[in-house]
């Protein structure tokens, strides 16, 4: 009823019980950067494989039946690449998703992994489509054609709580998200073109795992 590019960014995002599913991942960023802040890493606390704070997993806490049940999903099986899909903008974003200094709303902060992963999005976003066009024009005010329609997230807006900085800390799964059209909600006779936009960038995108 608000129109496919009227909507507020969180539209769509929020369950019945009030929970941002984008932001609901247990946060093991704070606790990496601390404890490499205190020499801790990798002989006392580690770099990868981070487990997931006892705080997060108790009854009450504010995790969304959802949220607990994609994380048993990833630790039943050992994802090495995945991508999250999202509207209202073109560009694909890369991990860190939360920046670094904590009360900074946008701050570079790359992985160790930063190549990986600036690889992984560029293989995305120069297939898809609709970012790869000439007559591509903006969807709001970033203009992220000057960067090749790819930005590290925490660059663009901090996401604490992220499935992408999750996946990777977690379970060591690289993990984009790929913002696939300026339509936020696309009406459904639009859905066969925002297919064709991305098909081929989402076989390109599966293919790197051999090539890995």
């Amino acid at each position: 009823r608000q129109g496919s590019e009227l909507s507020g960014w969180a539209m769509g995002r929020w369950t019945y019980e009030g929970i941002d599913l984008n932001h609901n991942f247990a946060d093991l960023n704070t606790a990496l950067w601390d404890a490499e802040d205190n020499d801790l890493v990798p002989h006392e606390f580690p770099n990868h494989y981070i487990p997931i704070p006892e705080y997060y997993t108790l009854a009450n806490a504010t995790v969304a039946p959802e949220t607990r049940a994609v994380i048993d999903w990833m630790q039943r099986y050992p994802f090495v690449l995945s991508a999250n899909l999202h509207g209202g903008e073109l560009v694909v974003t890369y991990p860190f998703d939360m920046t670094r200094t904590y009360w900074k709303a946008q701050e570079l902060t790359p992985t160790a992994d930063d190549g990986v992963f600036r690889w992984l999005a560029t293989v995305y976003a120069t297939s898809n489509l609709a970012m790869a066009s000439e007559e591509r024009r903006l969807c709001h005010y970033d203009d992220f054609t000057r960067f090749g329609n790819i930005i590290n997230g925490a660059n663009w807006h901090t996401v604490p709580g992220s499935m992408n900085d999750f996946s990777y800390l977690h379970t060591n799964c690289f993990e984009i998200t790929v913002e696939l059209s300026c339509d936020k909600f696309p009406h459904a006779s639009e859905l066969p073109v925002e297919w064709e936009n991305n098909r081929e960038s989402l076989l390109l995108y599966m293919e790197q795992v051999g090539l890995g």
